[in-house]
C-alpha cells in the first residue's frame, strides 16, 4: 500500500467510524445542517464496507453499513427537484433545516455533489444494490438535463471551473459531443489562463479544493486519452501552486477568502494531509468532503517545493483578477523560512464576504488544536461576534524579508481600534509590545499604542481602541538562525528587541511615520501623509519596488 493510499485509509476510517456510529435522524439523514454532509458520510461508509480489514478495525458490519449508507442516498435523491418544468429542476435544498421536505432548492448542492455523485457511482456502483444505482442514474441525469452549468467561461473562478468539469463528465457519461467538446475547449482554455496568469482566487477555502475535487473526478471519469493528459496538466499547475504557499499542513500568505475553521487556524487540511503527508491527521476535521477518496498524485518537482524548498526564500506573484475589467492586478510577497512565513497582499481589497487576508505570519499545522497565525487588522464589514476575519478599509503594508510595518491612520465613522490574534506559546510583555517564542520561532510585535492581551482556550486575543491611528511593526526569525545572532533564548531575543524599537511619528502636524532598523541591519522607513501625498516605503533609503 503506498504511502498517500494509507493516509487516504485513515480518512475513511475516521468519517466512516462518525457515520457507522452516529444515528440518523427522524428524517432518514445524518444531518440537517448541509445536505453535502450525508453524502460524505454515507460516501465513506460504503467505502470501509468494502474494506474488510476497515470492517474489523470498527466493528463494523458491511451489509449492514451499506444498508445505512444506500438508506441515506436514497432519501438524498428524493429531496432533489426531479421536475423538469421547475425553474430549480435537477437541484437540492442546501440547509435542510427541521423539516428537509420542505426545504428551497438552492443552486450550491448540485455544482459540487454532481460531479462527487458520478465520481462515486463509477467507483463503488457495482458494490451497491440495483434500486440504488438506479436511483443514482436518475439524478445523475436529472443534472444533466437540468444545463445549470451550460455557463460561459468569464471569471475563472471556482463556480465556473466546476462547470467545465460537469461538461466533460456528463459529455463523455451521456456521449454528448456538443457538449464534451465545449468542455475541452473551456478547460483548454481554464488552462492557459492558469499557467499565464495563474488563478485569480488566491488562498480561497474552500474554493481552491473545489477545484481539485471538480478536476479530479473529471479526470478519473472521462476515458479519453487526450482530455485526460489536459485534465492532468491542469491538476499539476493546481498542485504546483498549492506546493508554493504549503508549510506543512498550513496556507501560507494572503488570502482572498477563509471560513472559520481555517481562519486564524487551518482546518480544511484532508487533501493536504493524503498528498503531503508531514504532520499528523487532526482527531476532527471540520471539512473533508472528498480527500479520502479522490486522489491525484502531485509531481515530484511538486512534492519537494512543500517538503523540501531551499530556505530561506522570497515569493513574489502577481495576482491577476477576472471577469472585471476595471480591477487592477494585486501584488502578494511571502517570506519563508524554517518554521514559519510571512507576508501577504499590497493593496487591500474588499473581497467576497469581505475576507480578505492582507498579512500575517503563518506557522505549521498545532497538534494542540491552537491557531497557527498570527496577525492584526482593523475591524470592518462582518466583523461581528469578535470574528477575526473581516477588515477595515484603511491601512498600508511594508513587507521586508522578514518584517512588516502596517500603519493605519483611522479616519472619522472608519472606527479606532486594531484587533489581533496571537498563536499560543511563551511570551513576554514589553514597552508597547510583546516578545513570543512559538514552535521555533522568535517574534516580536510592537505597536504605535498600548494594547491588551486576553488568552483565550485556543489563542491570545489583542486589543488596541480609542486612538486616533494605528501602527504595527513585527519581526520573527527562526531559533536556528537567532542562534547565529547569540539570541539563545526568549529572554536574550526580548532584550535586544527592546533596544531596538521603532520610532513612530504620529500627530495632527505631521505624517503617520514609523522607521525600523531590523535583526539584519536594514533600516525601514514608511510614511503615510496627507491625501495629497504619496506613501513612502524605503529599505536603506531606497525605495521598495513591490514586484
Amino acid at each position: 500500500m503506498a504511502n498517500w493510499q494509507s493516509r487516504q485509509r485513515d480518512v475513511i476510517q475516521q468519517f466512516a467510524s462518525l457515520a457507522w456510529n452516529e444515528p440518523l435522524q427522524s428524517s432518514g439523514l445524518w444531518r440537517h445542517d448541509d445536505i453535502r454532509n450525508n453524502l460524505y458520510y454515507a460516501s465513506y461508509l460504503v467505502a470501509a464496507a468494502s474494506d474488510s480489514a476497515l470492517c474489523g478495525e470498527l466493528a463494523l458490519d458491511p451489509e449492514a453499513a451499506t444498508a445505512k449508507a444506500v438508506g441515506v442516498l436514497a432519501r438524498i435523491v428524493n429531496l432533489q427537484d426531479k421536475d423538469p418544468a421547475s425553474a430549480t429542476f435537477g437541484h437540492w435544498p442546501l440547509g435542510l433545516g427541521e423539516r428537509p421536505e420542505e426545504a428551497r432548492p438552492n443552486p450550491l448542492p448540485a455544482e459540487l455533489m454532481g460531479v462527487l455523485i458520478a465520481y462515486f457511482q463509477q467507483r463503488f456502483g457495482s458494490q451497491l444494490p440495483a434500486s440504488i444505482n438506479q436511483l443514482l442514474d436518475e439524478s445523475v441525469e436529472a443534472l444533466f438535463r437540468s444545463s445549470y452549468y451550460r455557463a460561459p467561461l468569464t471569471t475563472f473562478g471556482h463556480h465556473e471551473a466546476k462547470y467545465t468539469a460537469t461538461k466533460l463528465i456528463f459529455g463523455h457519461r451521456f456521449k454528448d459531443r456538443e457538449l464534451l467538446a465545449s468542455g475541452r475547449l473551456h478547460l483548454q482554455q481554464t488552462l492557459d489562463r492558469v499557467r499565464t496568469l495563474g488563478m485569480p482566487e488566491y488562498g480561497a477555502l474552500p474554493w481552491f479544493w473545489h477545484w481539485i475535487q471538480a478536476f479530479t473526478c473529471a479526470y478519473e471519469c472521462v476515458d479519453d486519452d487526450e482530455i485526460r493528459l489536459e485534465l492532468a496538466a491542469l491538476l499539476d499547475e493546481l498542485w504546483r501552486y498549492r506546493a508554493t504557499y504549503y508549510l506543512k499542513g498550513a496556507w501560507t500568505g494572503g488570502r482572498m477568502r477563509s471560513l472559520g475553521h481555517d481562519l486564524p487556524r487551518d482546518g480544511n487540511v484532508a487533501f493536504d494531509y493524503v498528498q503531503f503527508g508531514d504532520f499528523s491527521l487532526p482527531s476532527a476535521l471540520p471539512r473533508v468532503e472528498y480527500a479520502g477518496l479522490l486522489f491525484y498524485q502531485a509531481p515530484e518537482s511538486v512534492r519537494q517545493t512543500a517538503l523540501d524548498r531551499a530556505l530561506p526564500q522570497v515569493i513574489r506573484r502577481v495576482i491577476s483578477p477576472a471577469g472585471d475589467g476595471a480591477k487592477q492586478p494585486i501584488h502578494s510577497c511571502l517570506f519563508v523560512d524554517e518554521g514559519f512565513a510571512m507576508g501577504g497582499i499590497w493593496e487591500r481589497v474588499k473581497e467576497f464576504d469581505n475576507e480578505q487576508h492582507r498579512w500575517g505570519i503563518d506557522f505549521p499545522l498545532r497538534q494542540d488544536g491552537g491557531v497557527n497565525r498570527l496577525y492584526v487588522l482593523p475591524p470592518g464589514d462582518g466583523y461581528v461576534g469578535g470574528d477575526p476575519r473581516h477588515a477595515g478599509e484603511t491601512g498600508h503594508v511594508l513587507f521586508h524579508r522578514n518584517a512588516i510595518i502596517a500603519l493605519y491612520p483611522f479616519t472619522e465613522g472608519a472606527g479606532d481600534m486594531l484587533v489581533g490574534v496571537l498563536p499560543k506559546g511563551e511570551w513576554i510583555p514589553g514597552d508597547n509590545a510583546v516578545y513570543g517564542y512559538v514552535e521555533g520561532v522568535f517574534i516580536a510585535l510592537h505597536m504605535l499604542h498600548g494594547f491588551s492581551l486576553d488568552e483565550e482556550h485556543d489563542r491570545i486575543k489583542l486589543t488596541s481602541a480609542g486612538f486616533a491611528s494605528g501602527g504595527v511593526v513585527v519581526e520573527a526569525i527562526s531559533a536556528k538562525a537567532a542562534l547565529r545572532k547569540q539570541l539563545r533564548r526568549l529572554t536574550d531575543f526580548a532584550t535586544a528587541m527592546a533596544e531596538n524599537k521603532p520610532l513612530w511619528a504620529a500627530s495632527e502636524d505631521e505624517p503617520l511615520r514609523v522607521e525600523y532598523t531590523n535583526l539584519d541591519g536594514d533600516r525601514l522607513v514608511m510614511t503615510l501623509g496627507n491625501e495629497s501625498q504619496r506613501i513612502v516605503r524605503t529599505v536603506n533609503g531606497s525605495p521598495i519596488v513591490i514586484l
